[in-house]
């Protein structure tokens, strides 16, 4: 993002002005402060500042999906996702930083949201998922951490855990481990934990190895081991041996989040290649003038817009209360791809520039390439939508 994006004209009907006005302070803060941290931390792997973090915090942005009796904004996924993708486009690591604000998910008792939301909402406690493992990945129902009951009524934790981002960092974990067995029904037997914690560090019995990832930077993602780690019997999420309908629960919401995320960082690649095609010369006439460029750009603006308005649908899905599984998996699986092939396209047209670390252009890629991973693979997204059109 190598200058300061304006909005888009003919604004949508259902662009409302709270929408638009959440989306213009989003898109402000993206270029004027996102950005010039993610240049200066993204080289160095460093991690998001405290200072950064009360700044997200102060403009409401950790309290969008959290109602307004506990001080948050009360508004929905549409305006969730609008701030995601804009954020993205500066740096997709803060654009999932949003999530670790807006409740996790919930599944909190009562007692657990009068006590954490307002807090959340604030950014004074912020959450990290504890759901993955070696052998648990798009296979959520194959979870071999243990949680059995200790004699005071608690629990003790024992295994291992991956991909945790914000682990250290955070105020909380949820997190899943098996608390039964049934063969026959794998999916039976997992629960969902509420982990305190101080922000920071790890908790006596639980610890932690840095993952050596290649981009997603501003943050650490985890390899969490549990020793006899014990936790209070009203750690407990909900139902004992229910925690898998728990993990499913928000996953159209996920899906539609790193929607956006992709949607961010392919915006922001054409918007840079835009720029640059204007600025370098060669042969005499801006790259701009070549037309085999300027189909590329063309391609690539009209598979953003696309991705773009299936991501709409499926946010007014969900605040409607309507089931979208299949939107959902949908939305994921073409922006995910979308972004990857825009984000590498806008590399080549940069060149040999494109492959230095002196334009955002590389790190788009970067984080582009997670996006296809991540809140379920492109591969899982087509066994859902195939399910759905032709049955299991």
């Amino acid at each position: 993002m190598t200058h300061k994006p304006r909005p888009r004209p003919n604004t949508p009907h259902f662009m409302t002005e709270e929408r638009l006005e959440i989306q213009a302070l989003a898109r402000e803060f993206a270029h004027d402060v996102v950005l010039p941290l993610a240049n200066e931390l993204d080289p160095i792997e460093g991690q998001f500042p405290d200072w950064f973090i009360k700044q997200m915090a102060d403009m409401g942005f950790f309290g969008i999906l959290i109602p307004e009796e506990y001080g948050g904004l009360g508004l929905g996924v549409f305006e969730y996702c609008l701030v995601a993708e804009e954020l993205s486009r500066a740096w997709m690591s803060v654009g999932g930083l949003l999530a670790r604000g807006n409740g996790m998910g919930g599944n909190f008792s009562p007692e657990q949201e009068a006590r954490m939301l307002p807090k959340v909402a604030t950014g004074e406690y912020l959450g990290a998922y504890s759901l993955s493992e070696a052998e648990a990945g798009s296979d959520v129902a194959n979870i071999r951490c243990k949680a059995t009951r200790a004699d005071d009524g608690g629990w003790v934790i024992n295994g291992t855990k991956m991909w945790c981002t914000f682990a250290d960092q955070a105020n909380y974990l949820i997190l899943f481990a098996r608390t039964s067995t049934d063969e026959a029904k794998r999916h039976r037997g997992i629960s969902a934990f509420l982990v305190e914690k101080e922000r920071g560090s790890f908790p006596e019995g639980m610890s932690g190895t840095a993952v050596k990832k290649i981009g997603y930077f501003g943050w650490k993602t985890w390899d969490l081991n549990f020793d006899d780690f014990h936790l209070p019997a009203e750690a407990l999420l909900g139902e004992e041996d229910r925690g898998f309908y728990q993990a499913v629960s928000g996953l159209e919401v996920g899906r539609a989040h790193t929607a956006a995320r992709s949607i961010g960082l392919a915006q922001a690649a054409l918007e840079d290649s835009i720029a640059y095609l204007k600025q370098r010369v060669q042969f005499g006439h801006p790259l701009a003038d070549f037309q085999h460029l300027r189909f590329k750009v063309a391609d690539m603006a009209a598979q953003i817009e696309a991705s773009r308005a299936l991501m709409y649908h499926v946010c007014t899905e969900i605040d409607s209360g309507r089931r979208c599984d299949k939107e959902a998996a949908m939305v994921k699986y073409l922006a995910a791809e979308m972004a990857e092939k825009v984000t590498s396209e806008a590399v080549q047209i940069h060149g040999g520039a494109g492959y230095t670390k002196d334009f955002a252009v590389e790190r788009h890629w970067r984080d582009a390439r997670l996006t296809k991973i991540f809140e379920g693979s492109s591969e899982i997204q087509m066994r859902i939508i195939s399910d759905e059109l032709l049955g299991r």
